[in-house]
């Protein structure tokens, strides 16, 4: 068992909702937490930017990162979408089980 959470942002919450209803459906992670009203202040494209995101948190396993990464970026409207992978250290054995049951048991393969 080796569970992560996938950090990622999206631009709106049916952007949002659709990259966890088929993160989920393809069983790449066993949950998706969305949460609205987050503004994020960055450079892009040589100039200080300010926009309003929804944060997106999936739980998954190590192994289904890369899965993750290419689905995300094959659908997200961003040409560089924020998707980074946190190891989670501990936790509710039960729930971090959870995630590995949930999820599916062979990685897809990534081109």
């Amino acid at each position: 068992m080796d569970p992560r959470l996938i950090y990622m942002t999206a631009a709106s919450l049916e952007e949002a909702k659709s990259l966890a209803r088929m993160l989920v459906e393809e069983r790449l992670a066993a949950c998706v937490n969305l949460l609205p009203g987050m503004t994020s202040v960055y450079r892009w494209e040589g100039t200080v930017q300010f926009g309003d995101e929804i944060v997106v948190i999936a739980k998954t396993r190590a192994d289904l990162v890369d899965a993750v990464t290419a689905r995300v970026r094959e659908l997200h409207s961003y040409n560089c979408p924020c998707v980074v992978a946190v190891p989670i250290d501990g936790g509710n054995p039960d729930f971090l089980q959870w995630i590995v049951d949930e999820t599916i048991e062979e990685p897809p393969t990534v081109a």
